[in-house]
């Protein structure tokens, strides 16, 4: 086995050629059919030459041994990409070896230099070649194939019609034909791999940029936060009152930064709506509610992006805050705007300054979209109503 440098596999190798396993599978079928159309071809030969059964034996069932033996170098050049460089001979070795001895009996046994190479020539064909190098091996096999024909042809007496030409023939050709359908296999296998590495490609170019920002964002905010932290350090034993102040105003930075996280994790990600009022549902459904949903058959048309944070957040301070048996879900569309609605029918203690920062949130967010906030707090039900235009006035709208 020649050495060379060694490496883990192309990422995905195999998975690329499973994906594609028709076009291999018809590859396959097509080298096939062309060696065991010349094994028939030679069999009829031997038989119209009055050669004996052993020779007939020989050639037609020697040579589907042969066939056979040729799928273990076309499974080897399937799987060539997660090979290392060069040829192993040590696993290409005894299919070489049959298509040597299946020659050299066959070719002595109807006497035909061509017949005895052919077996050979065609295994060098299936090889795993350097770029370049199957090509000419291809062509100086079929320029020595031809020529043993002409040899056999001068040597002896053949009837001008029969199985004997058609199998002269496609003999010479067969290396010929044989690269032409591995080709056609490259084409597709590179292209299809050419696919995966622009969809990582892309992937990995997204990713950075998902870092680039989650960074920036994160860098300017701890900045502050840094800043008004040292501030308030040296305000505190001189100015209690200016160093409180520097701490809320901190705390103000830490909420700013985990909006803005969260706002930029949003911008990324795309769940449709009526996944989200399933989660909705099924969530309510599992903490023991009962669970009453009503939902315009024309939901999908509302803004996701804008509408999405709003149903995780809302459902999420039912579950938290709520403590009730039963809760309501809407979604409808009131004129321009698209009125989403949920409501459950027990406030539990200290709710409402646990709720602040979170509504607040969803307020703000609404707002950046030229939506409203409504909040309906009675003694039997807490009800959060959030509307937002059919087009929102800025952000990104309806995915």
């Amino acid at each position: 086995m020649q050495s060379g440098p060694t490496g883990p596999p192309m990422p995905g190798a195999r998975q690329l050629a499973r994906g594609i396993t028709a076009t291999w599978w018809y590859t396959l079928t097509a080298v096939m059919a062309f060696e065991v159309m010349l094994v028939v071809a030679w069999t009829a030969v031997a038989v119209i030459e009055g050669q004996d059964s052993i020779a007939r034996i020989v050639v037609g069932g020697g040579g589907l041994v042969w066939c056979a033996s040729t799928v273990l170098l076309l499974r080897a050049y399937r799987h060539r990409d997660d090979a290392e460089p060069g040829i192993d001979w040590r696993l290409l070795l005894p299919p070489m070896l049959v298509a040597v001895a299946f020659g050299a009996a066959a070719g002595s046994l109807v006497g035909s230099w061509q017949l005895a190479l052919m077996p050979f020539a065609q295994s060098l064909s299936l090889l795993n070649w350097p770029r370049g190098v199957r090509y000419r091996v291809t062509i100086a096999a079929t320029l020595v194939l031809a020529s043993l024909a002409y040899i056999d042809s001068s040597r002896i007496s053949v009837p001008d019609e029969g199985p004997w030409w058609l199998a002269v023939v496609y003999t010479a050709i067969l290396p010929v034909m044989t690269v032409s359908s591995l080709w056609w296999w490259d084409v597709l296998n590179t292209m299809d791999r050419a696919r995966a590495a622009e969809s990582r490609l892309a992937a990995t170019q997204e990713r950075l940029r998902v870092a680039t920002d989650v960074h920036d964002l994160q860098g300017h905010h701890l900045q502050v936060i840094a800043l008004q932290l040292e501030l308030a350090e040296r305000l505190m034993p001189v100015d209690a009152d200016a160093g409180m102040e520097q701490l809320r105003a901190a705390r103000g930075s830490v909420d700013d930064a985990r909006q803005g996280t969260r706002d930029l994790a949003m911008s990324f990600r795309s769940v449709p709506l009526g996944d989200e009022l399933a989660n909705a549902r099924d969530l309510l459904s599992a903490a023991g509610l009962e669970v009453e949903a009503q939902i315009a058959a024309d939901a999908a048309q509302a803004p996701a992006s804008a509408l999405g944070p709003v149903i995780r957040e809302t459902t999420t301070n039912v579950l938290r805050h709520g403590g009730g048996t039963r809760a309501r879900l809407a979604l409808r569309r009131e004129g321009t705007d698209w009125c989403y609605l949920i409501a459950n029918d027990r406030i539990a203690a200290g709710e409402t300054d646990a709720e602040g920062s979170g509504l607040e949130g969803i307020r703000r967010r609404l707002a950046e979209v030229g939506g409203t906030l409504e909040v309906q707090r009675e003694p039997d039900e807490f009800t959060v109503m959030a509307r937002v235009p059919a087009r929102p006035t800025t952000g990104e709208g309806t995915r």
